[in-house]
């Protein structure tokens, strides 16, 4: 699992890399949970993980609790079908602002925009 950060105008942009399974999803939760900010803007690109596990979307739902509490605008985005499929089916889907790509993100999180959380 690779994970690569940069800032975007002010947005934190996490991507994601490779497998979300047991082995990777502690460290990837040690490694993201401390960049997030407190009312800041963060998005996680999720378009080059090639496999999530029931781990992976535990951390998602981790990363979802945190920035919640902290109060910050968060989108994912490049979420797979199949993984799409089963966070709707869980209920997950509910929790997040999802978006197909890291452009259409961003333009949700360019500036001010307080819809950001609730924008499904």
């Amino acid at each position: 699992m690779d994970i690569n950060t940069r800032l975007v105008d002010g947005v934190r942009v996490i991507e994601l890399s490779g497998v979300l399974d047991t082995t990777s999803a502690r460290r990837v939760q040690v490694t993201v949970l401390p960049l997030v900010e407190p009312e800041g803007r963060m998005l996680l690109d999720v378009t080059e993980v090639d496999y999530m596990s029931s781990a992976g979307l535990r951390f998602l739902l981790s990363l979802y609790r945190h920035t919640s509490n902290l109060h910050v605008q968060f989108v994912l985005v490049g979420v797979a079908e199949e993984v799409r499929d089963t966070m709707e089916v869980t209920g997950f889907a509910d929790f997040f602002t999802v978006r197909a790509t890291p452009t259409e993100g961003l333009a949700l999180l360019s500036g001010d925009n307080p819809d950001a959380r609730d924008s499904h």
